[in-house]
């Protein structure tokens, strides 16, 4: 995958509430009722990221979730990221 240039991602960021790009990735904070809701939530986004071939960083605190999202090998943000942050979002959504 390519890297996207700061334009393209602004532009692909407008399908996405909520996410936001910084620091090298594209980002969104959530927050659930609880631990449990939480972590029932990373738990579908990692199988979703399995069956994608790839990883966000991301962090859990009792009930909320941030997810930190770039491809490493293009160094920086492609494709792949976007693709996955709509998938995420589906998974939240549901």
């Amino acid at each position: 995958m390519e890297k996207l240039t700061d334009s393209q991602i602004e532009e692909k960021l407008a399908s996405l509430e909520g996410w936001a790009y910084g620091d090298g990735y594209i980002q969104k904070s959530y927050q659930f009722k609880d631990f449990k809701e939480a972590f029932s939530i990373m738990v579908r986004i990692a199988f979703e990221c399995e069956a994608m071939n790839h990883h966000p960083d991301w962090s859990n605190v009792y009930n909320s979730l941030t997810i930190q999202l770039n491809t490493h090998d293009a160094n920086g943000v492609t494709g792949k990221d976007f693709e996955l942050a709509h998938a995420i979002e589906d998974i939240v959504n549901a």
